[in-house]
């Protein structure tokens, strides 16, 4: 069976998307699913191309031993939008810029939470907010993880 490629988006590839990046990767292992889903992230921004994620992104996942350190930040390319099968925006301004980006492909581009949990909500961007945002951050995508590969029926 072809693994599903998911591809996390948020805006500058630091915070959100390689933490969420991290943690579908750890839920589709426990879940027994390591090769039905392959998982990467990117930036709508070209800010932090080659730095690692946030320092708090790193020990938040790193606390509940999922270990993001050697990611790298990299911006959203043309060629991501034939390469996965769904692209999964953090906010609706991670969708807008991503469906302008490609028309063609707007098929594939969601609100992470919209898809995962059939909730409008934007995972919000915790960078100028405290290590707790980072912490509320883990728990929003843990859940949205969980559900979103229990509705592409891979749960066991």
């Amino acid at each position: 069976m072809k693994p599903t490629r998911i591809l996390f988006v948020c805006l500058g590839n630091i915070c959100r998307s390689p933490l969420a990046e991290g943690v579908m990767r750890a839920v589709a292992e426990r879940a027994g699913h390591v090769n039905a889903i392959l998982v990467d992230s990117a930036g709508t921004g070209d800010w932090h191309v080659g730095d690692p994620p946030d320092r708090r992104s790193i020990a938040i996942a790193r606390a509940y031993g999922i270990d993001i350190a050697n990611f790298r930040g990299r911006q959203v390319a043309a060629a991501d939008f034939d390469a996965f099968d769904m692209i999964l925006g953090m906010d609706g301004r991670n969708v807008c810029d991503l469906r302008e980006r490609m028309p063609a492909a707007a098929h594939k581009v969601h609100l992470f939470m919209k898809y995962a949990m059939d909730r409008d909500d934007d995972v919000p961007d915790p960078y100028y907010e405290t290590e707790e945002a980072f912490e509320r951050l883990y728990q929003m995508l843990e859940a949205g993880c969980s559900s979103l590969l229990a509705k592409l029926g891979r749960a066991s």
